[in-house]
């Protein structure tokens, strides 16, 4: 069995981070994926010591700066639209503010596990054959949540954020 953690809108929350990733750690993550909306390049330096996956959101704009900085610290940076197969579960991950892509990912019956964020509103769904994950936020929630997933058999768990001050 495998763990992956899912966080989303991160928003540069740097404190709120170094939670999720002491979560991370302590429950053995393997792998990380991040939904989007990363907030700035202090967030990549974050997760170095897991492989880690990202998508740019709508509210990441020096994708430049991103772009290095994935780079620079080890991290996988697969634009708008990520996928990978583990454990032989195919997933894929966006940030979910392209409603066309968004859709026609869901509805293509392609993918066991599939990640977005943007709502900042957590939600846990069968689509069809698809498992559809939304960790929930950073910004704009009562409660910071991330999402570690279990492979091969799906598993999801929530876990809520309490900043390290």
């Amino acid at each position: 069995m495998s763990k992956l953690g899912v966080l989303s809108d991160t928003h540069g929350r740097l404190t709120e981070t170094q939670s999720a990733m002491n979560i991370f750690l302590e429950q053995k993550v393997a792998k990380i994926i991040h939904c989007g909306d990363i907030g700035g390049t202090a967030i990549l330096q974050a997760f170095r010591g897991i492989e880690t996956h990202f998508v740019f959101g709508n509210n990441d704009y020096d994708l430049d700066s991103l772009r290095l900085a994935a780079v620079e610290n080890g991290h996988f940076l697969h634009e708008w639209f990520g996928s990978l197969e583990w454990e032989d579960k195919k997933i894929c991950f966006l940030h979910g503010h392209h409603q066309n892509q968004f859709i026609k990912e869901l509805y293509s019956g392609r993918w066991d596990l599939m990640c977005y964020g943007h709502t900042h509103v957590p939600l846990l769904q069968m689509h069809g054959n698809t498992l559809l994950l939304n960790p929930g936020a950073f910004q704009r929630v009562a409660t910071p949540q991330i999402a570690i997933v279990t492979l091969p058999d799906l598993t999801v768990n929530s876990f809520s954020i309490t900043p390290i001050f």
